[in-house]
């Protein structure tokens, strides 16, 4: 059974460290064989925040690290920068390629750079990006979770977040439940969930889940939860014969440790 740690929105610049030991604790609990980090990684795309961050993922030593960009992680007062080179401070921490992909027997993740310079904070999604994750997917193995990671959600709970939905959603996920996706996974709000994407588009072909993560690490916390990561666990050991499921875990703040919350089978 392979296990996913999905950490989003650290904001780096912005932790706080008692989220940080809490969350290294977390690591040598859980041993992930993948840590996935969708985007939003630092506050204000500075050096030292970069810096500070890949410092911090480097001493959760996981045997495997993918990492997308999220909107703070290109300049917004430098405007050179985000002109010129958006993703320079970025690639001095973690490479240029900023899509990846991970894949073990029962798990494939496919990254995803859903920014883009010209937008403040909203993200999209290209025809060919779609296009090359469903032919993607159409590869996966049979028996593997298929996740795809990016950073804005692609659904929402609540109204007052409906313009931080990412753009071309409905056509992504259309066309990644035809090639079959199980989930696509993000960040971006703030605040944890997961939501069967049927109640959105009850014709999908089929089930197919938005997984969203909490802040991992920053001051930034929002709607009354605290710091909050989550956990992925692929394969049909992972729970009565699921695809996999997904833990979430909060921060309890007097133990100074990340504790499971709530645990919601993708079926």
């Amino acid at each position: 059974m392979s296990v996913v740690l999905q950490i989003s929105d650290p904001h780096f610049g912005t932790e706080r460290p008692m989220a940080l030991a809490a969350l290294e604790r977390l690591v040598v609990e859980i041993k992930p064989d993948l840590v996935l980090v969708t985007g939003d990684i630092t506050q204000r795309a500075r050096p030292a925040q970069f810096t500070a961050a890949r410092a911090f993922l480097d001493k959760l030593r996981a045997p495997a690290r993918l990492v997308i960009p999220g909107n703070h992680d290109i300049p917004l007062f430098a405007l050179f920068n985000r002109m010129l080179d958006p993703y320079g401070r970025y690639a001095r921490a973690f490479g240029r390629t900023l899509e990846g992909e991970f894949e073990t027997d029962d798990l494939l993740v496919i990254g995803l750079n859903t920014t883009r310079r010209y937008r403040h904070k909203h993200g999209e999604v290209s025809p060919e990006q779609i296009e090359r994750v469903a032919h993607r997917l159409a590869s996966a193995r049979p028996g593997q979770l298929r996740l795809i990671a990016v950073h804005q959600p692609v659904a929402v709970p609540s109204a007052t977040d409906v313009n931080n939905l990412l753009r071309g959603r409905e056509r992504a996920v259309r066309r990644w439940a035809e090639a079959g996706a199980d989930a696509v996974v993000g960040g971006h709000i703030h605040l944890p969930y997961v939501l069967p994407l049927r109640e959105r588009w009850p014709d999908l072909p089929r089930p197919m889940w938005a997984v969203q993560a909490g802040t991992a690490l920053s001051t930034r916390v929002r709607g009354g939860i605290p710091n909050s990561v989550n956990v992925i666990r692929a394969g049909a050991d992972a729970g009565s014969g699921h695809a996999g499921i997904v833990e979430r875990w909060d921060v309890d703040e007097t133990a100074g440790l990340f504790q499971r919350m709530a645990t919601t089978p993708l079926a």
